[in-house]
């Protein structure tokens, strides 16, 4: 089962700030917008794989 999520991506200063709206505690900053979603994607397969576990 394939669910949608939403990534909110903003520019504060020389930064980039995230978060993935359905999902608590998946935030991520890092220097440019790509490395950003790569990283989101990251956390938020971690973080579904630890809600499955618990």
């Amino acid at each position: 089962m394939n669910r949608t999520y939403t990534a909110v991506a903003k520019q504060e200063g020389n930064w980039w700030i995230g978060w993935i709206e359905e999902i608590p505690g998946v935030n991520c900053q890092e220097a440019t917008r790509e490395e950003l979603l790569v990283s989101l994607q990251a956390t938020l397969r971690e973080a579904l794989e630890f809600n499955r576990r618990a």
